[in-house]
């Protein structure tokens, strides 16, 4: 009964009140976004979610989209500015996250949702953490995040 129906409302409510609380310290990285990132300050990208759906998830910006002369976007570890190193540090860059929840798309706790391309080198097994609605935190961001290997990972996703 509390995965089927509770989850989801808890998780409506919460991410609401956190954006509602959150909002000064959102509008403050959005104006800072735009100034350090030259204009939009959202990052979107495409992921897979639950049942393997995927969705645009929402996040700030932390790389410029600095160009070489032939319009090439420059390396990343070029395009990382000071900015967006805090913004990853600190895992402030994940707030906007928190409209993938009110949508639905997300949860407070679950799997991080994997790049698209990341499933192809998933087992059958490793795939059902799709089962469930992606979180914005879950086992293997509190055991390691990105310190852990990826077998790892997924066994505490799953």
């Amino acid at each position: 009964m509390y995965a089927k129906y509770i989850k989801r409302i808890l998780d409506f409510v919460l991410s609401l009140c956190a954006l509602i609380v959150l909002s000064p310290l959102l509008l403050i990285l959005i104006i800072l976004g735009a100034i350090f990132m030259g204009g939009n300050p959202f990052f979107t990208q495409q992921r897979p979610g639950k049942d393997e759906k995927i969705f645009k998830l929402i996040k700030f910006r932390t790389m410029d989209n600095r160009k070489d002369k032939n319009g090439n976007l420059l390396p990343d570890d070029v395009r990382l500015n000071k900015y967006g190193r805090i913004l990853r540090s600190t895992s402030l860059d994940e707030l906007p996250e928190l409209i993938n929840i009110l949508k639905g798309d997300m949860a407070i706790v679950g799997p991080r949702p994997q790049l698209v391309r990341d499933m192809v080198f998933m087992t059958d097994e490793q795939r059902k953490r799709h089962t469930v609605r992606q979180g914005l935190t879950g086992l293997a961001q509190v055991n390691g995040r990105n310190a852990i290997k990826w077998e790892d990972k997924l066994s505490y996703d799953l």
